[in-house]
């Protein structure tokens, strides 16, 4: 394991809450991610399911949890089913949990075989009424292939068709926004992991380097503080490149005059970092790229230390404020009329996607950060105590050649919101006067 134990603190309660919310005389299944094949007999590195983690720490393939919060005995309420090793599976794959293995990560007592789920899910069958499933409902989940969740939905319903059935997506979803200090401080060290990799891009990008040379860079120095890698493919955008939203290529040479957008995150313990950083190529910005620079920077600061407040409604609220800042900002750099853009806003029920501003500002500012990067998020969302959230507006002049984001992530606090990255420069001013020490 490359990182340090997790508490089991954080799944027992996680699984406390989640019970408490379960009606009474009912049972909730959840299964693990699969193994992902590609061509031949090849697979991808496993990754597990995100809401059995949350409740168990167990990333193990093979793995089922059930809760069954009514059960008379005690012993019964929480079964964590694990897959069984042997010797040849030892000599080819390397270590797979014993049940007290099992036991120590996740906080369960009661842990058994995973072919013993079934018998054993027969026996509660008969002493529930309600059998809740999951599902990845994600509002932009593209689920072409049927996950083992997905399986296991239909096979239960066969077998069991006179239950009642309930979705427990819209339970943890609602659960997952809220962070406790234990996920607080997992993200912290994905954000600190991120901040040295951006540091070390600082001091070594110069003109001429490949976009994947400074790839290769991160991966070393996040790989060398315990993260697995990447938290997603990331984003090293040099010039006009910076212009394309989701920008994979990274095989461009970097050009001196040119910025370069770096939208990158380490993943640590399973918990994601979501940063952006706009940089000069050559160590100095233009004065045009500086103004544009500038004004990105002030609708981040807005939004960190005005607009993401508990209680405030994320799409409908804090989205169109945004937009507000950003067309002001647009009117300042000339790239729109201060004229069209009043008689625009005299139309409130306009939508934000047909806006003079999408043209040069065309995602939205916020989303959910954890487990996944883009972490469950209920629909109509609004801001909560303890959400952990990116910051993440942007300019994108393509008939100028490049574009301009600047992301970090913050935990929402009425308090005032914690920045995660607040030692990552950000300042245009700090950015030049580290990469300037480089070329000394």
């Amino acid at each position: 394991m490359r990182h340090a134990p997790i508490d089991p603190r954080l799944f027992v309660e996680n699984r406390a809450r989640l019970a408490g919310s379960l009606r009474p005389g009912s049972v909730a299944i959840l299964h693990s991610a699969d193994v992902p094949p590609i061509c031949s007999d090849g697979t991808m590195r496993f990754i597990q399911n995100s809401d059995l983690f949350y409740l168990t720490g167990a990333a193990q393939e093979e793995t089922v949890l059930v809760l069954w919060p009514d059960a008379p005995d005690p012993a019964q309420r929480e079964i964590l089913f694990v897959r069984e090793s042997s010797e040849l599976i030892a000599i080819w794959e390397g270590h797979k949990f014993t049940k007290e293995g099992a036991t120590a990560i996740s906080g369960i007592a009661n842990v058994q075989w995973t072919d013993a789920f079934e018998p054993t899910l027969r026996r509660i069958a008969r002493q529930v009424e309600t059998i809740y499933l999951n599902a990845n409902e994600h509002p932009r989940a593209d689920t072409l292939v049927a996950s083992r969740d997905d399986r296991w939905r239909k096979r239960c319903q066969l077998l069991y068709p006179r239950h009642r059935y309930e979705r427990l997506a819209p339970l943890l979803t609602a659960q997952r926004q809220q962070k406790s200090d234990i996920e607080i401080g997992l993200l912290r060290q994905a954000c600190e992991i991120t901040g040295k990799g951006f540091r070390r891009l600082l001091a070594v990008t110069r003109p001429g380097l490949k976009e994947y040379e400074l790839e290769a860079e991160l991966l070393h120095e996040f790989v060398r503080h315990g993260s697995r890698g990447f938290s997603y493919e990331p984003i090293i955008a040099g010039g006009a490149n910076a212009c394309i939203l989701h920008y994979l290529d990274n095989d461009a040479t970097l050009r001196d005059g040119d910025l370069i957008l770096l939208d990158i995150g380490a993943e640590y313990a399973r918990y994601n970092a979501d940063l952006t950083r706009t940089i000069p190529v050559g160590g100095r910005f233009s004065p045009r790229q500086r103004a544009v620079y500038e004004a990105v920077h002030r609708i981040y600061r807005a939004c960190i230390d005005t607009l993401i407040r508990p209680g405030v409604v994320m799409r409908a609220t804090y989205e169109r404020q945004v937009a507000r800042l950003v067309e002001d900002e647009l009117i300042s750099l000339g790239l729109l009329n201060a004229a069209e853009v009043a008689e625009e806003r005299l139309d409130e029920n306009k939508p934000e996607t047909g806006r003079l501003y999408r043209k040069w500002f065309m995602h939205g500012t916020s989303h959910n950060l954890g487990l996944d990067v883009h972490d469950v998020t209920p629909p109509d969302a609004v801001f909560v105590e303890d959400m952990v959230v990116t910051v993440e507006p942007g300019i994108y002049l393509r008939e100028e050649g490049f574009g301009i984001r600047l992301e970090t992530d913050i935990v929402v606090r009425s308090s005032g919101n914690i920045d995660l990255m607040e030692d990552v420069p950000i300042a245009a001013e700090e950015i030049e006067a580290l990469m300037a020490q480089k070329m000394l």
